[in-house]
Formats: C-alpha cells, structure tokens, sequence
C-alpha cells in the first residue's frame, strides 16, 4: 500500500482508522458504564426501573454513534505554501488558520490503540501560543497514517523549502516562479489587446 502525502491545497481529512478508534472508545465506555451501573442497579433496584436506565444507555450510545460518523466526516485540513487550516465540528463549527512562520514545534502522539490502526495525532506548537503552562497545542491534525511525512513537509515548509516530491494541487508541473512568469505573459498579452 502506497502512502499518500496530501499535496498543497488539496483539503485531506483523517483516516478511516480515527472513526473506528473513536468507535472503540465508545464501545469501552458503554461497557464500562454497564458493568459498573447498570449490573449493580439491575441488583437491587425493580426491574422496570432498570430496564428504563438500560434503554437511556443505549439511546444515548446509538447517538453518540451517529455522532462519531458525522463528526469524522466534518475534519479537514488544508496545507497551502503560506499557512495551514482546519476545520471540524458538528453542531459547533471551529476553524482555524496557522501561518507557517508561527510554528515552532510539531510532536507526533501515539498511544496503543492508535498504534493498532496505523494512525498518529500531528501536535502543532506555535509561537505566542504554547508556553510551559500550556499543555495543549494550537493545532491537532488526527488520524493521519504518514504522520512522518506529514511533518516533514510541514517542517520544510516552516523552513521555507518545500521538499521536492511535493507538488501543488493546482499545478502539479509548477515551479514557484514558472507560474508567476506565465501570469506576467498574460498579462501582458491582453494589454497589447486593448
């Protein structure tokens, strides 16, 4: 299986292996939640009750399901030559933009079960926004498979060199000023028009 490295200006979103990862958290959860209330209820509380209790636990675990599909389909992420955004959320939409030269550190987190789906979380730190005290990063990009190549890139774009195997969505032929010179020569054209 061939890794796919997102391409400049081409929105990507996480893995497949984020959904099911979130489906595993939530399937631990229900089982939890079941082992350590429901059972003890079911001992000594009447039965009607407990089926009631039992029946919001499982209307709630089959929303929380729909979410997760819903939620996994609402994040993307795009990597532009200047900057990289993101969005996600269902009911509340966040978005944000991260201008490369604000970026000072990217760690890559993976914990066991992610392990298991091949996926990482990207952590991105940025200038004026992570300190000591601060735990959280400005930007979390998960669910990605080429976690190593992913930051690389970013990396070399942070640096102001793109390494080579990346193309631009646009123009996948383009070099930088390639296409700022052909723009030139347009421009020029349709002046000698008028």
């Amino acid at each position: 299986m061939e890794k796919q490295v997102p391409k400049l200006g081409q929105e990507f979103g996480p893995s497949p292996g984020l959904r099911r990862l979130f489906y595993v958290y939530l399937l631990s959860g229900a089982v939890f939640a079941l082992l350590v209330w429901i059972m003890p209820f079911a001992l000594f509380a009447p039965l009607p009750l407990t089926g009631a209790c039992l029946a919001i636990l499982l209307i709630a675990f089959l929303l929380m399901a729909y979410w997760i599909g819903r939620y996994w389909g609402t994040i993307r992420y795009t990597l532009t030559r200047d900057d990289m955004t993101w969005r996600r959320g269902v009911w509340f939409r966040n978005t944000g933009i991260v201008p490369y030269n604000r970026i000072t550190n990217i760690d890559i987190t993976q914990g066991p079960l992610s392990r298991s789906f091949g996926i990482a979380s990207l952590k991105i730190q940025t200038a004026g926004y992570s300190g000591p005290n601060q735990r959280s990063s400005e930007i979390r990009l998960d669910g990605i498979t080429e976690f190593e190549e992913l930051r690389e890139l970013i990396m070399g774009l942070v640096k102001g060199k793109a390494p080579v195997a990346v193309e631009s969505y646009d123009d996948p032929g383009a070099k930088g000023g390639d296409v700022l010179g052909e723009l030139v020569k347009i421009r020029k054209l349709l002046e000698k028009k008028r």
